[in-house]
C-alpha cells in the first residue's frame, strides 16, 4: 500500500472489464501473429522459424555431421524462443517426421517417433541437420533481402522471414489453433506447386480453373486416396474454405482355394496406425461388424494391415464401405488458409492468393538480393580503381609510404584516392605486389561492370524479374519433379460412391430370435425360433397374455402399428432378451398414452391393406411404413372416433377384398377399386347403418375365400362360390354362408 500511496500516478481508475479485455485482445494478437498462425511467404510460425535459424548458425549443412537436438534446442530456447523445451522439441520432431511433412525440413538420425503414434526419443539420444529445403528456405540470409529484428533480450538479431526460394506454405501445410480464430492447410506437390506459380509469372489473370487444373489436390506425405469431387476441390481452393475426402488405400488380395483378404497399405493422414488397428478390433469384438473375422498388422518399414472376411462370400466393396464409414480408414481433412500476409494481417485467402503472395516475395527477395550484391560490386570496383592507380604508380606509392609522415593523407591528395582506397593499398602486403598487375585488374574490373550492368537491368525491368523467377522456379522443379523418389505424387485420385448400399448384416450378427409381445405392450425376444404354441404359453405378468408372437432375425425390422395410425420401427437387435417379462415397448418409441397396439409384425417389401374401425381404408407400399425417429410415421388418419383395425399384407396375385362389418354382412369387390397412398383416410369399404368394420382381407378370387373353423384343431372352410357377396365397394354386403365364425374375423 505504500508503493501506491507513494505513487499515486501509477494507479488507473478503469472499469475491470475494459481492462480485461485490453489485456486479452493482448494476449489474443501476440498468439495470433506470433505463435498459432504462419506467415504466406516462407509457411512458418516463429518457433520453427527459430529452431531452422539456430541450426544454421550451428552450420547443420546437409553436408555435415549430425549435432545432438539438445544442443539445438538449448541454444534456441536460450537466443530465440524463451518457452519451454518440450514443446521447441516437439515442433522439432515434427519437421523430421517424413510421415508428418511431405518435405522435411530436418534431417533426424535416431528415434523420431513413427505413424503408430509412439513418442520421439529424449532429446539427448537424438541428432539433426539440415535438409535442402530447409537450405532453399533460408537461401540468401546473408545477402540483406529479409528484414532481421533483436531478439527477446537484445542481445542478437533473428529474420523476421526467410527467403523462402521453396514454397514451403503449401508444399508442407500447416495447422493450428490461435484465438478466435484457426489454420489448416494441406501438403501439396512441389512440381503441381511450381507449374502453378509458373502460369501466373506468365498470367498473373489465370483463374482459379487453370490453376486447378495444375494443383488437383493435396499430396499427402502417407499417401492414400483422394475421393473429394472436382467441383468440391474447386469452390475449397477458389475460397480458401473447405475439406478434403481421403481413404486409405487398399487390395483385394485372391488366395488358393477361392479365399481372399484385403491389404492396406496407405493410411490417411495424420492418421494414428495403432489406433485405427485398435478402432477396428474393437469392431471386432463388440460384434459391431460381423462380416469382419480379423485384422492383422504385418507392418515393417511399409504400412501392411491385413483384414480377414468372416467367409469368402463377402462382397469386399461392402467390407471395405463399412469400414470406411465406421473407422479412421476414411478422414476428411479440412482446408482454412488463414494465413499472416506481408503486414502481419490474418486472414483467408484462396490458393490463387497464396501462390500470388509466394510469387511478390520472391521478386521482392530477388531485387533485394541484386541490391545488396551491386553494392557488394561497387565496393569492389572501387578498390579496383584504387589498386590500378597504386600499380600505375608503384615507384611513387612506395616512395610516398617511406618517406612521408601521413602517408594516407598524402596519397588521397597526390593520386585523389578516397579514404578506402588509401586504406586498402596501405593494408596490401609486399608479396601481393607481383600478383597486382593490370591485366589481372582489367579483367575483374570489366567483369563486375558486365555483372554491375545486368544487374541494374534485373532491378529496373519488372519483366526480367519475372523471368528470372521462372527460371529459379525451373530449377527447384528439377530437383522436385515427379520422377524423383521425393517429387513423386503420393496421395492418388478416385470416386466414392455417392450413395453405398450397405446391408444391415454388415453391421450386426445375424441371428434367429422369436419376438413375444403381450396384450400390455410388454415385449421380448426370445434365442431362436421357439414353437409359436410354446411362445403363447410363456409366462406373462399377473392381468397380462399373449398378444403377438412371430419369427424373425436380429437383422430385421419390426413394425408396429397403433391405433391412431401411427407406425413405428424399431431394430429387432435393439429388443429386450428373453428372460422375465421383458420390457415395455413404450420405452422404444414415443407412443401416445391412449393408444393401442393394432399389429405387430416383421418389416417385408409388398403392399399392406389398412382399414380404420368405420370402414375407410387404402392400399399402403410397406416401404414407405418406416419410421426414422422414435416419434413414428402417420400413415393412417382416422376420422373422430374411428380407429386402425386392419393392418394386413396382401398377395401379389391377390385381386379381391372381403369386408365383413359387426353387423355380420360380408361383402366381396375387387382390389382395383381400393387407391394406393402414403397418408390418409382412404375410401369406404362397406357401408354400415350400425356399428362398423370387424374385419378384412384380400385373397384371389378363384382361390375361394377360407377361414377358420371354431373348436379345436385347424380347421378351415372354403367358399368357392362367392358370387351372392360380389359387389362394389362401399355397398352393405349380405350375411355370411354358414359356418363363418361368430367373432366375424377371418383369423
Amino acid at each position: 500500500m505504500t508503493a501506491f500511496t507513494d505513487a499515486p500516478d501509477r494507479i488507473v481508475d478503469t472499469p475491470f472489464s475494459d481492462a480485461l479485455s485490453d489485456r486479452y485482445l493482448v494476449y489474443a494478437l501476440s498468439t495470433i501473429t506470433a505463435r498459432s498462425l504462419p506467415d504466406v511467404r516462407d509457411g512458418l510460425k516463429p518457433v520453427h522459424r527459430r529452431l531452422l535459424w539456430g541450426m544454421r548458425l550451428l552450420r547443420l549443412d546437409p553436408e555435415a555431421g549430425y549435432k545432438k537436438c539438445a544442443r539445438v534446442v538449448g541454444d534456441v530456447m536460450g537466443k530465440y524462443h524463451p518457452h519451454g523445451d518440450a514443446s521447441i522439441y516437439d515442433a522439432m520432431v515434427r519437421l523430421a517426421q517424413p510421415f508428418a511433412l511431405r518435405y522435411p525440413l530436418v534431417d533426424g538420425q535416431g528415434n523420431f517417433g513413427n505413424i503408430d503414434g509412439d513418442n520421439a526419443a529424449a532429446m539427448r539420444y537424438t541428432e539433426a541437420r539440415l535438409t535442402p529445403a530447409a537450405i532453399e528456405l533460408m537461401d540468401g540470409l546473408d545477402e540483406n533481402c529479409v528484414p532481421f529484428r533483436a531478439t527477446y533480450n537484445g542481445e542478437d538479431e533473428e529474420p523476421e522471414v526467410f527467403p523462402a526460394a521453396f514454397p514451403n506454405l503449401l508444399a508442407n501445410g500447416a495447422s493450428g489453433i490461435a484465438v478466435g480464430m484457426a489454420t489448416s492447410i494441406p501438403p501439396h506437390n512441389v512440381a503441381e506447386l511450381v507449374d502453378a506459380l509458373t502460369l501466373l509469372v506468365d498470367n498473373p489473370d489465370a483463374g482459379t480453373d487453370e490453376i486447378v487444373a495444375l494443383v488437383p489436390g493435396p499430396d499427402f506425405p502417407t499417401g492414400g486416396v483422394l475421393v473429394e469431387s472436382a467441383a468440391s476441390i474447386r469452390e475449397s481452393y477458389a475460397t480458401g474454405r473447405g475439406s478434403f475426402r481421403m481413404r486409405a488405400r487398399w487390395e483385394e488380395v485372391r488366395e488358393k482355394g477361392g479365399g481372399w483378404h484385403i491389404v492396406v497399405s496407405e493410411v490417411p493422414y495424420q492418421v494414428q496406425k495403432g489406433k485405427l488397428i485398435e478402432e477396428i478390433a474393437a469392431l471386432i469384438n463388440d460384434k459391431k461388424l460381423p462380416i469382419l473375422e480379423d485384422v492383422r498388422d504385418e507392418s515393417d518399414s511399409e504400412i501392411r494391415i491385413v483384414l480377414e472376411p468372416k467367409s469368402r462370400n463377402v462382397d469386399p466393396n461392402v467390407l471395405m464401405e463399412s469400414l470406411f464409414k465406421l473407422t479412421d480408414l476414411e478422414v476428411r481433412f479440412p482446408l482454412n488458409l488463414n494465413v499472416l500476409d506481408k503486414n502481419r494481417t490474418p486472414r483467408v485467402m484462396s490458393l490463387k492468393e497464396a501462390l500470388a503472395a509466394f510469387l511478390d516475395h520472391q521478386i521482392e527477395v530477388l531485387v533485394a538480393r541484386a541490391e545488396h550484391r551491386l553494392g557488394k560490386i561497387a565496393d569492389r570496383l572501387e578498390l579496383l580503381a584504387g589498386f590500378l592507380i597504386a600499380y600505375l604508380n608503384l615507384d611513387e606509392v612506395i616512395r610516398i609510404i617511406r618517406e612521408e609522415d601521413e602517408p594516407k593523407q598524402e596519397l588521397m591528395r597526390r593520386f585523389e584516392l578516397t579514404d578506402r582506397q588509401a586504406e586498402a593499398i596501405l593494408n596490401m602486403r609486399l608479396r601481393s605486389l607481383r600478383k597486382l598487375e593490370e591485366l589481372e585488374i582489367q579483367m575483374e574490373n570489366k567483369a563486375l561492370l558486365a555483372e554491375q550492368a545486368k544487374l541494374q537491368a534485373l532491378v529496373a525491368s519488372p519483366k526480367k524479374q519475372r523471368e528470372r523467377v521462372k527460371a529459379d522456379l525451373a530449377q527447384l522443379r528439377a530437383r522436385y519433379g515427379p520422377e524423383t523418389e521425393l517429387g513423386r505424387r503420393r496421395t492418388g485420385f478416385g470416386e466414392a460412391p455417392s450413395v453405398v448400399d450397405i446391408p444391415l448384416e454388415a453391421m450386426i450378427e445375424r441371428e434367429p430370435i422369436t419376438v413375444i409381445c403381450s396384450a400390455k405392450g410388454w415385449v421380448r425376444a426370445m434365442k431362436g425360433h421357439v414353437d409359436l404354441a410354446d411362445a403363447e404359453t410363456a409366462k406373462f405378468k399377473e392381468g397380462d397374455g399373449p398378444a403377438f408372437a412371430f419369427h424373425a432375425q436380429t437383422t430385421d425390422k419390426i413394425t408396429l402399428a397403433a391405433d391412431n395410425g401411427r407406425f413405428y420401427t424399431i431394430g429387432a437387435d435393439k429388443l429386450p432378451g428373453g428372460r422375465g417379462f421383458g420390457e415395455p415397448i413404450r420405452l422404444m418409441i414415443d407412443m401416445d398414452a391412449g393408444a393401442e397396439i393394432t399389429a405387430l409384425f416383421v418389416h417385408q417389401p409388398g403392399k399392406l391393406l389398412l382399414v380404420a374401425s368405420d370402414g375407410r381404408g387404402f392400399v399402403a407400399d410397406g416401404g414407405e411404413l418406416l419410421a426414422e425417429t422414435k416419434k413414428g410415421r402417420q400413415v393412417v388418419t382416422p376420422r373422430p372416433g374411428a380407429k386402425l383395425r386392419v393392418v394386413r399384407r396382401i398377395a401379389e396375385d391377390a385381386d379381391s377384398v372381403a369386408a365383413v362389418g359387426e353387423n355380420r354382412k360380408l361383402l366381396v369387390f375387387p382390389l382395383s377399386q381400393l387407391p394406393e397412398m402414403t397418408r390418409g383416410q382412404g375410401v369406404a369399404l362397406q357401408k354400415y347403418k350400425d356399428g362398423g368394420l370387424s374385419d378384412a382381407m384380400t385373397f384371389k378370387l378363384a382361390d375361394g375365400l377360407s377361414w377358420q373353423m371354431g373348436g379345436k384343431g385347424d380347421r378351415t372352410r372354403l367358399e368357392t362360390d362367392l358370387t351372392p357377396w360380389q359387389g362394389d365397394r362401399a355397398q352393405a354386403g349380405r350375411l355370411p354362408p354358414n359356418g363363418f365364425p361368430r367373432d366375424n374375423r377371418f383369423g
